[in-house]
């Protein structure tokens, strides 16, 4: 079998063929009257086309070829006969083209004698000549690896692959379209910031050369976009880029998409209600179902159905039920006790604060058990410092659970900037004492709530996550059309 490098090697003197007939490889004047999808919607015989491809197969020889093309709208079979082109157009084709290559075409629609809807090419142009080989067809891309290294390469080669990303965007297009309906306002705020807020997470840090700041990619759109709540808007919503400098896994990346709104003057359970309402919006008009097929962390199939009632379930209930854990009457060894039988090193026990090592815990022993949709509530306070905090130390949040993953997390948002500046202070000293995920003052952010921020409820959802959910994947990496990976 020839190497890559005697392949390329081979299609190079393919394009010095073309370039000594006078025909540039690769042009900047292609044009086309048609695309694939236009011509087989609505099939005429005798429609003078031009068309252009990627060629995906080329079978025949001696008189005739034909040729299956790939315009990203569809594919369709081009039929090259010598009878009906230029002798040296047709013996050129024949010696230049290879599966790869986009080539410009142009003909009449016909039928041939077995019925196929197909194009009789009367000309043709190199678009763009390939000088590596495709994938085999069916064998694909062995080395998942290199498929996350060379998406495109997926995407030509499967057609679920190439489906997979469509369904991607049509899924952020109807999240646009479904909050269009209610009166929501889309908005941008800063991915490079002076200060990392509204999530507990590792930052990545860089630096402004021109400022001489010091600076972080942002782990989350809350703060800023409260601040903009402050400013006057009533609904408002944000699909962008968050990085978090963190372990990954399956379902967990460092660079996603999340899409945060904020609405004043309505309530947790409305923001429940809406969540529901999304969701199963997004399931019946892009997947066209409502059931989806999972794997729990045992490898076992589960269906999850979008139909019906979404329990809510307390977070201390679960705790209670999944790692008998009473964490009202248990003392903080006790509680260490318990995150060391799943798992927690001491040294980590030690350094986090107690929410966070019930969070480990939670996460540990009662997460993957949620199968069907599930709104866990109640979380410890001082998990949930940016949220309304409840008299027995619960914050009213409520984080969506599907299949063991986070999906969402909503809350009843606090505004008290008096409260607001306790709990990011005990933030701050859990910091201190060596829980680097704690939260830091933001002093910008209390200022725009001493100046008053109105009632409101906020969401946040992971967008690779659910398009993870909705296509049936297991991992964050088949919905990312490039996910970060080492370099070969």
């Amino acid at each position: 079998m020839a190497s890559i490098e005697e392949l390329k090697k081979v299609r190079l003197e393919k394009r010095n063929i073309l370039e000594r007939a006078g025909m540039n490889p690769h042009p900047s004047d292609i044009q086309t009257t048609f695309t694939i999808n236009q011509i087989a919607g609505d099939f005429k015989e005798g429609i003078q086309v031009e068309i252009a491809g990627r060629v995906h197969a080329i079978r025949g020889s001696g008189a005739i070829s034909f040729i299956v093309i790939h315009d990203g709208t569809g594919t369709y079979q081009v039929v090259i006969k010598k009878d009906t082109m230029e002798a040296s157009l047709f013996d050129l084709f024949e010696k230049t083209v290879d599966i790869g290559d986009f080539v410009w075409f142009k003909g009449v629609t016909f039928l041939t004698q077995r019925g196929a809807e197909s194009v009789l090419a009367e000309s043709w142009k190199m678009a763009s000549k390939s000088l590596l080989p495709l994938p085999d067809k069916h064998a694909g891309i062995q080395d998942q690896d290199e498929i996350y290294r060379k998406r495109y390469l997926e995407t030509i080669s499967s057609e679920e692959a190439f489906e997979r990303f469509k369904i991607r965007s049509l899924i952020i297009k109807n999240i646009r379209s479904f909050f269009d309906t209610k009166d929501f306002m889309e908005i941008e705020t800063p991915i490079l910031q002076n200060q990392a807020g509204g999530a507990m997470a590792q930052t990545f840090n860089t630096h402004h050369l021109d400022l001489d700041l010091p600076m972080v990619l942002r782990i989350s759109l809350e703060i800023e976009h409260k601040m903009v709540m402050a400013g006057g808007y009533r609904r408002i919503y944000e699909i962008g880029k968050n990085f978090r400098n963190e372990g990954s896994d399956p379902t967990h990346i460092q660079e996603f998409t999340m899409l945060e709104w904020y609405a004043a003057y309505e309530t947790l359970e409305q923001n429940i209600t809406w969540t529901q309402e999304l969701l199963t919006h997004l399931a019946s008009e892009v997947l066209g179902k409502t059931e989806f097929r999972v794997y729990d962390k045992d490898n076992v199939e589960h269906v999850v159905s979008f139909i019906g009632d979404w329990k809510q379930v307390r977070f201390d209930s679960l705790l209670l039920q999944y790692a008998s854990l009473d964490i009202h009457t248990a003392s903080d060894e006790e509680i260490r006790a318990k995150a060391y039988e799943y798992g927690m090193s001491v040294e980590e026990g030690k350094q986090m604060g107690i929410a966070n090592i019930l969070d480990f815990i939670y996460k540990k022993s009662a997460r993957s058990k949620l199968i069907q949709p599930t709104f866990v509530t109640h979380y410890p306070g001082n998990l949930k410092p940016l949220a309304q905090q409840n008299d027995d130390g619960t914050a009213q949040v409520a984080q969506l659970i599907i299949a063991g993953s986070e999906i969402t997390n909503q809350y009843a948002e606090l505004v008290d900037p008096i409260i607001q500046r306790k709990l990011l202070e005990s933030q701050k000293e859990a910091k201190e004492n060596g829980d680097t995920e704690a939260m830091d003052i933001n002093e910008r952010f209390i200022t725009a709530m001493e100046h008053g921020m109105p009632p409101m409820t906020g969401f946040g959802m992971g967008i690779d996550r659910l398009v993870a959910l909705l296509t049936e994947k297991e991992n964050l990496r088949d919905v990312i059309f490039f996910p970060i990976m080492r370099e070969k």
